[in-house]
């Protein structure tokens, strides 16, 4: 198959690609007037950090081993661009993970791909947003050496007692260690890195920040080139001004992320789950804690590259923070980029950032 681009993104440049399961070639230039041209062409997106969306969360979901919702789930994905996703399990007592994540290593798949599990939490610190506190504990290494092969990012506080040693452990054996949820001093910042840690959880969010006088876990991770930085681009956790002042900070170290949630009313949801939803609703442009406090987003990943080039970021580069860096950061070097050899996981969008093909190893879905 062959489709034409006004923008390959990667290349800076149109032209067009040629593409079975795998992209065959990418040949920069003019189009023939015979084949597709769309105006972006892009690697299909990576959400590193999906707790649900609208009526379905991940942790129900879970404990109800309810295939048919994972799959709503990643079907819903793809009509935003997203091919490849981390089901993302928050804060809960530990004898709970166990069965959740046999579940996710073995329920069915279709739509979007499933590229591990994300935990973040239950090993958090002096930032806790919207996790229950009473599940946040230090870290419990028995836990973190039992972990099914199937977890693939962990969200851990570098203050939390035990973090060095559990992040050692964890990415020892390739799981991505992000430090979030956390207000560290610059000692445990240093020390969980030395350790592996390579990302941050949600920048600016759930941890101390940049503040002239008292730099925090934000303003280190700004500065340390190599730390990956997962941002929530809605315009509500993260205003359009910062938004923009990350990337042109750090633009080749963004990845773009929904951290969007099941905010839906269940009245079947016990009221003991980790992701209960009484008392949320969703109120000025995000699902909210009767207290105000933020309890994820309705976000995707479609509209937070829209949010990100509406706050003047180029549309090229906001495409990138969707799509290469989230794929780099995981390893998923069979994706992530429209070059040879990749998996055919592509988006088309329009000059409006509107997603209108879809494309799942070289088949067309959307």
């Amino acid at each position: 198959m062959r489709v034409a681009a006004r923008t390959i993104v990667g290349h800076s440049a149109g032209g067009v690609v040629s593409f079975g399961n795998t992209i065959e070639s990418v040949d920069l230039g003019s189009a023939p007037a015979d084949v597709e041209t769309f105006d972006y062409l892009c690697a299909g997106f990576v959400d590193l950090q999906v707790n649900g969306y609208d009526d379905v969360d991940v942790w129900r979901a879970a404990r109800a081993r309810d295939d048919a919702a994972i799959a709503r789930l990643s079907e819903r994905l793809l009509d935003h661009g997203v091919t490849a996703w981390q089901p993302t399990l928050v804060t809960a007592p530990l004898d709970r993970y166990r069965d959740a994540l046999e579940f996710l290593a073995t329920t069915p798949r279709s739509g979007a791909d499933r590229v591990g599990v994300h935990l973040e939490g239950p090993f958090l610190g002096r930032a806790p947003g919207a996790h229950r506190r009473d599940h946040i504990i230090d870290v419990d290494l028995e836990f973190v050496d039992s972990l099914s092969s199937v977890v693939s990012m962990m969200t851990i506080a570098p203050e939390s007692r035990g973090s060095s040693q559990a992040i050692a452990s964890l990415t020892s054996r390739g799981v991505r260690c992000s430090l979030g949820h956390a207000r560290p001093s610059d000692v445990e910042f240093a020390l969980a890195r030395s350790a592996g840690a390579s990302a941050v959880t949600h920048l600016f969010n759930a941890m101390s920040g940049v503040e002239h006088r008292d730099p925090g876990l934000a303003t280190w991770a700004l500065l340390d080139d190599a730390l990956t930085l997962g941002l929530i681009a809605d315009g509500v956790h993260v205003h359009p001004d910062v938004i923009a002042l990350a990337f042109r900070t750090a633009a080749d170290r963004i990845a773009l992320v929904s951290d969007s949630v099941g905010w839906a009313d269940d009245p079947d949801s016990p009221t003991d789950s980790p992701t209960s939803r009484v008392g949320v609703d969703v109120r000025d442009g995000a699902p909210r804690l009767p207290d105000g406090t933020l309890a994820g987003t309705n976000l995707t990943l479609d509209r937070a590259v829209r949010v990100c080039v509406d706050a003047g970021v180029p549309a090229e580069v906001a495409l990138l923070a969707a799509s290469r860096t989230p794929a780099r950061l995981m390893g998923l070097d069979d994706r992530g980029a429209i070059e040879s050899r990749r998996r055919a996981d592509l988006v088309a969008l329009d000059g409006e950032m509107r997603v209108v093909a879809v494309w799942l190893e070289g088949s067309r879905v959307r």
